[in-house]
């Protein structure tokens, strides 16, 4: 006989399938709080592994979205793609600080002294 705790266990895995990896749709589907879902990781690496599972099954949805915007002729999504996967080829936005500087820079500070402490004598 399955007990309360591993029914819930499956009803959690199920409701997160069903919210592509949502933690807190999940818990609040199955009626769970977010403590309980993530003591369930904690103590059960079965559980832990099936709902990794989920969010790998997540990135994948999210991934083949982002194909068929590509496929598409989606600006957005192809640089995107590229800035991220493309990087070992030279896709990659890079910022350059110009250290070159032809003027002084001035700082000014002031001291105010801490009301709570006595001052330095």
């Amino acid at each position: 006989m399955v007990d309360k705790t591993e029914h819930t266990k499956k009803a959690l895995i199920e409701a997160m399938q069903a919210s592509m990896g949502i933690v807190s749709s999940a818990c609040k589907k199955v009626g769970v709080s977010r403590t309980t879902y993530y003591e369930y990781c904690k103590q059960d690496p079965e559980f832990k592994k099936a709902v990794e599972e989920t969010a790998e099954m997540a990135l994948d949805f999210a991934e083949t979205s982002l194909m068929k915007q590509i496929k598409n002729e989606n600006t957005a999504a192809t640089i995107f793609y590229l800035k991220t996967k493309g990087k070992q080829r030279g896709y990659i936005e890079r910022q350059e600080i110009d250290t070159d500087w032809k003027q002084d820079v001035y700082i000014n500070f002031e001291v105010i002294p801490d009301e709570d402490h006595d001052s330095p004598e």
